[in-house]
């Protein structure tokens, strides 16, 4: 089985992941002290089609930076353990996403090499007291961590919400397409990842 369990304490948070990419999807069991984050991690997870569960508190009255970060950081941890040697998966997936007006692109490569690329007006406006910006933090860590190449564009909307919740949406659908058993082979004309 192709899962793994990974946790992480600091003075700022505490956060424990666990992906399964073979069993049939559960409902993913999310648990933040965050509900807007909950809402967007809740969106990622189902849409990737692979087992999650994510448990995480952090020092939100400071900043919600340090916990949308933190769990960025410990998934793509948890789904680089998960994908051991890579072999045999698709390594690459893509998808447009669409949510009302608003349009995004997630482009990405198990490459082993951790690297997001962040292009587009983003709307540049809080979600419920939330900055903007912390959304670049969570996939930069999920990029670097699990050792992906993560193109993210924004190509059209005016709701933040709607933009962000579907790159979510788009990334989760990417991830699950990526990290499917297709041969036995490594992806690669290296031969390694």
């Amino acid at each position: 089985m192709r899962e793994a369990s990974v946790s992480r304490k600091t003075i700022e948070t505490t956060v424990m992941v666990k992906v399964e990419l073979d069993s049939l999807r559960q409902s993913p069991v999310i648990d933040t002290n965050l509900p807007l984050f909950n809402h967007f991690l809740t969106a990622f997870t189902w849409h990737s089609g692979l087992n999650w569960t994510i448990k995480a508190t952090g020092d939100i009255e400071v900043d919600p930076h340090h916990l949308i970060e933190d769990v960025g950081i410990v998934m793509g941890q948890a789904l680089d353990q998960a994908l051991g040697s890579r072999t045999g998966i698709a390594r690459y997936g893509q998808r447009y996403l669409p949510m009302d007006e608003a349009l995004v692109l997630c482009v990405l490569d198990f490459s082993g090499r951790g690297q997001l690329y962040w292009q587009g007006a983003f709307p540049d406006r809080p979600i419920n007291g939330i900055q903007s910006e912390v959304w670049l933090e969570f996939f930069n860590g999920l990029a670097r961590h699990g050792r992906v190449t993560i193109h993210l564009r924004y190509i059209a909307g005016i709701n933040a919400h709607h933009v962000y919740e579907a790159l979510f949406k788009a990334c989760g659908r990417a991830i699950g397409e990526a990290a499917s058993l297709i041969d036995d082979t490594m992806p690669s004309t290296k031969g390694a990842l």
